[in-house]
Protein backbone atom coordinates (compact mmCIF):
# COMPACT_ATOMS: atom_id res chain seq x y z
CA UNK A 1 0.00 0.00 0.00
CA UNK A 2 1.73 2.90 -1.05
CA UNK A 3 2.03 5.77 2.30
CA UNK A 4 2.40 9.60 1.92
CA UNK A 5 4.99 11.16 3.68
CA UNK A 6 3.74 14.43 4.45
CA UNK A 7 0.68 14.98 6.08
CA UNK A 8 -0.31 17.84 3.97
CA UNK A 9 0.22 15.95 0.82
CA UNK A 10 -2.44 13.45 2.53
CA UNK A 11 -4.88 16.05 3.56
CA UNK A 12 -5.11 17.15 -0.29
CA UNK A 13 -5.65 14.22 -1.45
CA UNK A 14 -8.69 13.39 1.32
CA UNK A 15 -10.38 16.67 1.18
CA UNK A 16 -13.52 14.86 -0.84
CA UNK A 17 -13.17 12.31 1.90
CA UNK A 18 -16.34 11.34 3.82
CA UNK A 19 -15.66 12.91 7.16
CA UNK A 20 -12.67 15.20 6.83
CA UNK A 21 -12.99 18.86 6.41
CA UNK A 22 -15.37 18.74 9.41
CA UNK A 23 -12.87 20.76 11.36
CA UNK A 24 -12.05 18.00 13.94
CA UNK A 25 -8.09 17.70 13.86
CA UNK A 26 -6.55 14.39 12.64
CA UNK A 27 -3.04 12.84 13.28
CA UNK A 28 -1.29 11.81 9.89
CA UNK A 29 -1.40 8.15 11.22
CA UNK A 30 -5.62 8.84 11.29
CA UNK A 31 -5.42 10.16 7.95
CA UNK A 32 -3.35 7.21 6.13
CA UNK A 33 -5.36 4.97 8.03
CA UNK A 34 -8.25 6.40 6.25
CA UNK A 35 -6.46 5.87 2.85
CA UNK A 36 -6.28 2.25 3.63
CA UNK A 37 -8.63 -0.91 3.27
CA UNK A 38 -10.21 -2.03 6.46
CA UNK A 39 -13.48 -2.81 8.07
CA UNK A 40 -15.53 -1.13 11.09
CA UNK A 41 -18.08 -3.23 12.92
CA UNK A 42 -20.59 -2.14 15.00
CA UNK A 43 -24.29 -3.25 16.05
CA UNK A 44 -27.27 -3.00 14.25
CA UNK A 45 -30.13 -3.98 16.17
CA UNK A 46 -32.11 -7.10 17.60
CA UNK A 47 -34.28 -9.73 16.21
CA UNK A 48 -37.61 -10.28 17.89
CA UNK A 49 -35.81 -13.63 20.08
CA UNK A 50 -32.46 -11.05 20.96
CA UNK A 51 -30.34 -12.13 18.78
CA UNK A 52 -27.82 -9.36 17.87
CA UNK A 53 -27.74 -8.29 14.08
CA UNK A 54 -24.05 -6.51 13.39
CA UNK A 55 -23.09 -4.40 10.38
CA UNK A 56 -19.59 -4.67 8.75
CA UNK A 57 -18.49 -1.65 6.78
CA UNK A 58 -15.70 -1.90 4.26
CA UNK A 59 -13.81 0.84 2.67
CA UNK A 60 -11.37 0.20 -0.31
CA UNK A 61 -8.04 2.17 -0.62
CA UNK A 62 -10.12 4.77 -3.73
CA UNK A 63 -12.92 5.51 -1.63
CA UNK A 64 -15.80 3.48 -2.14
CA UNK A 65 -17.06 1.60 0.54
CA UNK A 66 -19.54 -1.43 0.97
CA UNK A 67 -22.03 -2.09 4.23
CA UNK A 68 -22.90 -5.65 5.16
CA UNK A 69 -25.63 -7.16 8.27
CA UNK A 70 -25.48 -10.21 9.30
CA UNK A 71 -28.92 -10.59 8.89
CA UNK A 72 -29.44 -12.71 5.41
CA UNK A 73 -26.00 -12.14 4.61
CA UNK A 74 -27.11 -9.00 3.10
CA UNK A 75 -25.42 -6.36 1.33
CA UNK A 76 -27.18 -3.26 2.94
CA UNK A 77 -25.21 -0.02 0.93
CA UNK A 78 -22.59 0.09 -1.64
CA UNK A 79 -21.17 3.21 -2.21
CA UNK A 80 -18.93 3.88 -5.25
CA UNK A 81 -18.47 7.46 -7.12
CA UNK A 82 -19.96 8.47 -10.66
CA UNK A 83 -18.37 10.37 -13.42
CA UNK A 84 -17.72 13.37 -11.34
CA UNK A 85 -15.99 11.48 -8.32
CA UNK A 86 -19.13 11.94 -6.68
CA UNK A 87 -19.60 8.88 -3.91
CA UNK A 88 -23.25 7.75 -3.93
CA UNK A 89 -25.44 4.49 -2.47
CA UNK A 90 -26.25 2.03 -5.41
CA UNK A 91 -28.20 -0.43 -3.68
CA UNK A 92 -31.98 -0.62 -2.83
CA UNK A 93 -32.79 -1.04 0.85
CA UNK A 94 -33.32 0.08 4.75
CA UNK A 95 -32.08 2.72 6.81
CA UNK A 96 -32.28 0.30 9.85
CA UNK A 97 -32.93 -3.28 10.74
CA UNK A 98 -36.63 -2.95 11.24
CA UNK A 99 -37.10 -3.04 7.31
CA UNK A 100 -35.20 -6.01 6.53
CA UNK A 101 -36.97 -7.72 9.28
CA UNK A 102 -40.42 -6.76 7.57
CA UNK A 103 -41.69 -8.00 3.86
CA UNK A 104 -39.70 -7.03 1.28
CA UNK A 105 -38.41 -8.30 -1.97
CA UNK A 106 -35.16 -9.49 -0.67
CA UNK A 107 -33.27 -6.65 -0.75
CA UNK A 108 -29.33 -7.54 -1.30
CA UNK A 109 -29.77 -10.99 0.67
CA UNK A 110 -27.92 -13.63 -0.27
CA UNK A 111 -30.38 -16.55 -1.08
CA UNK A 112 -30.33 -20.08 -0.50
CA UNK A 113 -30.66 -22.94 0.40
CA UNK A 114 -32.23 -22.67 -3.48
CA UNK A 115 -32.53 -19.55 -5.63
CA UNK A 116 -35.12 -18.99 -7.97
CA UNK A 117 -38.33 -21.02 -8.22
CA UNK A 118 -39.12 -25.13 -7.71
CA UNK A 119 -42.60 -26.12 -9.47
CA UNK A 120 -44.91 -26.84 -7.21
CA UNK A 121 -42.49 -26.38 -3.83
CA UNK A 122 -41.29 -30.21 -4.57
CA UNK A 123 -38.51 -31.99 -6.09
CA UNK A 124 -37.39 -35.85 -6.22
CA UNK A 125 -33.75 -36.78 -5.41
CA UNK A 126 -32.43 -40.48 -4.33
CA UNK A 127 -36.26 -41.65 -4.46
CA UNK A 128 -37.51 -39.63 -2.25
CA UNK A 129 -39.67 -36.96 -2.75
CA UNK A 130 -39.14 -33.35 -0.70
CA UNK A 131 -41.66 -31.18 0.01
CA UNK A 132 -40.65 -26.89 0.34
CA UNK A 133 -42.90 -23.90 1.24
CA UNK A 134 -45.08 -22.45 -1.39
CA UNK A 135 -44.58 -19.03 -0.85
CA UNK A 136 -44.50 -17.79 -4.67
CA UNK A 137 -47.82 -19.90 -5.11
CA UNK A 138 -47.88 -22.07 -7.05
CA UNK A 139 -44.48 -22.44 -6.21
CA UNK A 140 -41.41 -22.04 -3.78
CA UNK A 141 -39.26 -19.28 -3.81
CA UNK A 142 -35.88 -18.40 -3.33
CA UNK A 143 -35.68 -21.05 -0.14
CA UNK A 144 -39.18 -20.80 1.09
CA UNK A 145 -40.58 -18.24 3.69
CA UNK A 146 -37.45 -18.92 5.97
CA UNK A 147 -34.83 -19.10 3.46
CA UNK A 148 -31.06 -18.22 4.14
CA UNK A 149 -31.94 -14.05 3.30
CA UNK A 150 -34.34 -13.87 6.82
CA UNK A 151 -31.31 -16.01 9.02
CA UNK A 152 -28.70 -14.18 11.39
CA UNK A 153 -25.45 -15.31 9.92
CA UNK A 154 -22.17 -15.27 12.05
CA UNK A 155 -19.77 -12.78 10.73
CA UNK A 156 -15.57 -12.37 10.26
CA UNK A 157 -14.22 -9.62 9.22
CA UNK A 158 -11.68 -9.42 6.72
CA UNK A 159 -8.41 -7.32 6.12
CA UNK A 160 -6.76 -8.39 3.15
CA UNK A 161 -4.26 -6.82 0.77
CA UNK A 162 -6.74 -6.64 -2.14
CA UNK A 163 -9.31 -5.13 0.14
CA UNK A 164 -11.71 -5.92 2.93
CA UNK A 165 -14.65 -7.61 3.63
CA UNK A 166 -16.44 -10.26 5.55
CA UNK A 167 -16.99 -13.76 5.92
CA UNK A 168 -20.45 -14.99 6.69
CA UNK A 169 -21.13 -18.60 7.39
CA UNK A 170 -24.73 -20.41 8.56
CA UNK A 171 -25.42 -23.69 9.23
CA UNK A 172 -28.68 -25.19 8.27
CA UNK A 173 -30.49 -27.74 9.73
CA UNK A 174 -31.59 -31.28 8.19
CA UNK A 175 -34.91 -30.89 7.12
CA UNK A 176 -35.25 -26.74 7.39
CA UNK A 177 -37.64 -25.18 4.78
CA UNK A 178 -37.90 -29.05 3.53
CA UNK A 179 -34.35 -29.36 2.55
CA UNK A 180 -32.19 -32.78 3.19
CA UNK A 181 -29.31 -32.38 5.02
CA UNK A 182 -27.34 -30.26 7.70
CA UNK A 183 -25.83 -28.05 5.26
CA UNK A 184 -23.07 -25.44 6.44
CA UNK A 185 -22.88 -22.40 3.55
CA UNK A 186 -20.11 -19.44 3.77
CA UNK A 187 -20.30 -16.00 2.16
CA UNK A 188 -16.98 -14.05 1.46
CA UNK A 189 -17.72 -10.34 0.40
CA UNK A 190 -14.50 -8.73 -1.08
CA UNK A 191 -14.60 -5.06 -1.83
CA UNK A 192 -11.24 -4.75 -3.45
CA UNK A 193 -9.44 -1.53 -4.41
CA UNK A 194 -9.68 -2.20 -7.97
CA UNK A 195 -13.66 -0.97 -7.05
CA UNK A 196 -14.52 -4.85 -7.48
CA UNK A 197 -17.13 -6.55 -5.03
CA UNK A 198 -16.15 -10.16 -5.00
CA UNK A 199 -18.50 -12.38 -3.67
CA UNK A 200 -17.51 -15.88 -3.12
CA UNK A 201 -19.89 -18.89 -1.70
CA UNK A 202 -19.14 -22.00 -0.65
CA UNK A 203 -21.04 -25.17 1.08
CA UNK A 204 -21.03 -28.55 2.67
CA UNK A 205 -23.39 -31.56 3.56
CA UNK A 206 -23.90 -34.59 5.15
CA UNK A 207 -26.81 -35.71 2.82
CA UNK A 208 -27.23 -35.52 -0.54
CA UNK A 209 -28.74 -32.18 -1.39
CA UNK A 210 -29.26 -29.67 -3.79
CA UNK A 211 -27.93 -26.15 -3.89
CA UNK A 212 -28.17 -22.71 -5.54
CA UNK A 213 -26.79 -19.34 -4.11
CA UNK A 214 -26.94 -15.76 -5.31
CA UNK A 215 -27.21 -12.65 -3.88
CA UNK A 216 -30.38 -10.21 -4.56
CA UNK A 217 -28.98 -6.79 -4.88
CA UNK A 218 -31.06 -4.50 -6.51
CA UNK A 219 -28.95 -1.34 -8.37
CA UNK A 220 -29.97 1.98 -8.99
CA UNK A 221 -26.86 3.42 -10.50
CA UNK A 222 -27.82 7.03 -10.06
CA UNK A 223 -28.72 6.69 -6.22
CA UNK A 224 -31.30 5.05 -4.22
CA UNK A 225 -33.55 8.30 -4.51
CA UNK A 226 -32.96 8.33 -8.09
CA UNK A 227 -35.95 7.00 -11.04
CA UNK A 228 -36.46 4.14 -13.23
CA UNK A 229 -33.07 2.06 -15.07
CA UNK A 230 -35.04 2.18 -18.76
CA UNK A 231 -32.35 4.20 -20.40
CA UNK A 232 -29.63 2.05 -19.28
CA UNK A 233 -27.45 0.31 -21.41
CA UNK A 234 -27.14 -3.23 -20.79
CA UNK A 235 -25.19 -6.19 -22.54
CA UNK A 236 -25.60 -9.88 -21.76
CA UNK A 237 -23.42 -11.94 -22.55
CA UNK A 238 -25.99 -15.06 -23.73
CA UNK A 239 -27.34 -16.56 -26.77
CA UNK A 240 -30.18 -18.46 -25.39
CA UNK A 241 -32.85 -18.30 -22.33
CA UNK A 242 -34.90 -20.60 -20.91
CA UNK A 243 -38.52 -19.99 -21.62
CA UNK A 244 -40.69 -20.32 -18.50
CA UNK A 245 -44.87 -21.02 -18.42
CA UNK A 246 -47.19 -18.75 -16.88
CA UNK A 247 -45.90 -19.27 -13.45
CA UNK A 248 -42.11 -18.49 -13.95
CA UNK A 249 -41.66 -22.02 -13.75
CA UNK A 250 -38.95 -23.68 -17.12
CA UNK A 251 -40.53 -25.30 -19.42
CA UNK A 252 -37.75 -27.11 -19.71
CA UNK A 253 -36.68 -25.89 -23.18
CA UNK A 254 -33.37 -23.98 -23.76
CA UNK A 255 -33.82 -21.52 -26.81
CA UNK A 256 -32.17 -18.66 -28.95
CA UNK A 257 -32.56 -15.28 -27.64
CA UNK A 258 -32.40 -14.12 -31.72
CA UNK A 259 -35.76 -12.03 -32.67
CA UNK A 260 -36.78 -11.26 -29.19
CA UNK A 261 -36.79 -8.60 -26.96
CA UNK A 262 -34.40 -10.81 -24.74
CA UNK A 263 -31.55 -10.44 -27.12
CA UNK A 264 -28.91 -8.12 -25.56
CA UNK A 265 -25.96 -9.23 -27.35
CA UNK A 266 -25.52 -6.08 -28.74
CA UNK A 267 -25.98 -3.20 -26.22
CA UNK A 268 -29.10 -2.03 -26.00
CA UNK A 269 -31.12 0.52 -23.83
CA UNK A 270 -33.68 -1.67 -21.25
CA UNK A 271 -36.72 0.03 -22.54
CA UNK A 272 -35.94 -0.35 -25.65
CA UNK A 273 -38.33 -3.40 -26.08
CA UNK A 274 -39.67 -3.86 -22.49
CA UNK A 275 -43.19 -2.68 -24.10
CA UNK A 276 -43.19 -5.65 -25.70
CA UNK A 277 -43.20 -8.17 -22.59
CA UNK A 278 -46.57 -7.42 -22.11
CA UNK A 279 -47.61 -11.08 -19.92
CA UNK A 280 -45.28 -10.21 -16.98
CA UNK A 281 -45.23 -6.53 -17.59
CA UNK A 282 -40.94 -6.48 -18.08
CA UNK A 283 -38.01 -8.88 -17.40
CA UNK A 284 -37.66 -11.66 -14.94
CA UNK A 285 -35.68 -14.08 -17.44
CA UNK A 286 -32.85 -16.79 -16.64
CA UNK A 287 -30.41 -16.45 -19.59
CA UNK A 288 -28.16 -19.33 -20.48
CA UNK A 289 -24.47 -17.63 -20.26
CA UNK A 290 -21.63 -17.81 -23.01
CA UNK A 291 -18.70 -20.07 -21.96
CA UNK A 292 -17.67 -23.00 -19.82
CA UNK A 293 -19.27 -23.08 -16.17
CA UNK A 294 -17.16 -23.16 -13.42
CA UNK A 295 -14.72 -20.45 -15.06
CA UNK A 296 -14.82 -17.00 -14.65
CA UNK A 297 -16.10 -15.26 -17.44
CA UNK A 298 -18.18 -11.63 -18.37
CA UNK A 299 -21.85 -12.02 -18.08
CA UNK A 300 -23.21 -9.08 -18.20
CA UNK A 301 -22.48 -5.08 -18.56
CA UNK A 302 -24.50 -2.40 -17.29
CA UNK A 303 -23.84 1.40 -17.81
CA UNK A 304 -26.35 4.17 -16.92
CA UNK A 305 -25.61 7.41 -18.98
CA UNK A 306 -26.53 10.10 -16.39
CA UNK A 307 -24.35 9.26 -13.86
CA UNK A 308 -21.33 7.45 -16.09
CA UNK A 309 -21.22 4.29 -13.73
CA UNK A 310 -20.77 1.23 -15.49
CA UNK A 311 -21.40 -2.24 -13.79
CA UNK A 312 -19.63 -5.05 -15.23
CA UNK A 313 -20.61 -8.95 -13.63
CA UNK A 314 -18.45 -11.79 -14.03
CA UNK A 315 -19.13 -15.29 -12.61
CA UNK A 316 -18.87 -18.85 -12.79
CA UNK A 317 -22.01 -19.95 -12.47
CA UNK A 318 -24.26 -21.23 -15.53
CA UNK A 319 -26.85 -18.65 -15.55
CA UNK A 320 -28.04 -15.26 -14.76
CA UNK A 321 -31.70 -13.61 -13.64
CA UNK A 322 -32.14 -10.58 -15.51
CA UNK A 323 -34.92 -8.85 -13.11
CA UNK A 324 -35.95 -5.37 -14.18
CA UNK A 325 -37.62 -4.45 -10.37
CA UNK A 326 -41.35 -5.06 -11.86
CA UNK A 327 -42.85 -6.19 -9.05
CA UNK A 328 -41.78 -2.89 -6.96
CA UNK A 329 -44.87 -0.66 -6.93
CA UNK A 330 -44.53 2.08 -4.50
CA UNK A 331 -45.67 0.50 -1.33
CA UNK A 332 -41.80 -0.15 0.22
CA UNK A 333 -40.23 2.89 1.53
CA UNK A 334 -36.60 2.27 1.30
CA UNK A 335 -33.44 4.42 2.17
CA UNK A 336 -34.64 8.50 3.39
CA UNK A 337 -38.37 7.55 2.75
CA UNK A 338 -37.77 6.90 -0.65
CA UNK A 339 -40.80 4.78 -1.94
CA UNK A 340 -39.10 2.14 -4.17
CA UNK A 341 -41.13 2.57 -7.88
CA UNK A 342 -41.69 -0.23 -10.94
CA UNK A 343 -38.42 -0.56 -13.21
CA UNK A 344 -36.20 1.49 -10.16
CA UNK A 345 -33.74 -0.98 -9.85
CA UNK A 346 -31.61 -4.07 -12.09
CA UNK A 347 -31.17 -6.90 -10.68
CA UNK A 348 -28.46 -9.45 -12.18
CA UNK A 349 -28.77 -12.24 -10.07
CA UNK A 350 -25.88 -15.32 -11.05
CA UNK A 351 -27.00 -18.84 -10.60
CA UNK A 352 -28.48 -21.94 -11.95
CA UNK A 353 -31.26 -22.26 -13.88
CA UNK A 354 -34.23 -22.08 -11.89
CA UNK A 355 -36.53 -25.43 -10.89
CA UNK A 356 -32.97 -27.64 -12.35
CA UNK A 357 -33.69 -30.10 -9.90
CA UNK A 358 -36.93 -31.30 -11.76
CA UNK A 359 -35.30 -30.80 -15.52
CA UNK A 360 -32.33 -33.43 -15.73
CA UNK A 361 -31.15 -32.01 -18.97
CA UNK A 362 -30.40 -28.58 -16.79
CA UNK A 363 -26.76 -27.76 -15.12
CA UNK A 364 -26.90 -30.10 -11.87
CA UNK A 365 -27.09 -28.59 -8.73
CA UNK A 366 -27.05 -32.04 -6.50
CA UNK A 367 -24.66 -31.79 -3.83
CA UNK A 368 -23.15 -34.81 -2.10
CA UNK A 369 -21.36 -35.90 1.34
CA UNK A 370 -17.86 -35.46 0.39
CA UNK A 371 -17.87 -32.77 -2.05
CA UNK A 372 -17.11 -29.03 -1.97
CA UNK A 373 -19.64 -26.76 -3.63
CA UNK A 374 -17.68 -23.15 -4.66
CA UNK A 375 -19.33 -20.28 -6.69
CA UNK A 376 -17.77 -16.86 -7.49
CA UNK A 377 -19.21 -13.86 -8.77
CA UNK A 378 -17.78 -10.48 -8.97
CA UNK A 379 -19.48 -7.35 -9.56
CA UNK A 380 -17.08 -4.58 -11.39
CA UNK A 381 -17.33 -0.73 -10.79
CA UNK A 382 -15.85 1.83 -13.57
CA UNK A 383 -17.47 4.87 -15.00
CA UNK A 384 -17.13 6.37 -18.58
Amino acid sequence: MRRFGKFFAVTLLLGMWPGFGTGKPQNSSQVIAKMQSHVEKQAFGQTPDGTVVEAYTAYNSQGASARFISHGATLAELRVKDSKGKLGDIVLGFDDLQGYLGNHPFFGATIGRYANRIAKGTFTLDGQTYHLPINNAPNSLHGGDQGFNRRVWKGEALNLTEGAGVRFTYESKDGEQGYPGNFTATVTYVLTNKNELKIEYTAQTDKDTVVNLTNHSYFNLSGTDSGDILKYVLYLNADKYTPVDSTLIPTGEIVSVAGTPLDFRKPTAIGARIAELKEIGGYDHNFVLNGQAGTLRIAARVTDPDSGRQLEVWTTEPGIQFYSSIHLNGSIKGKGGVAYQKYGAICLETQHYPDSPNHPKFPSTELKPGQHFHSETIYKFSTK
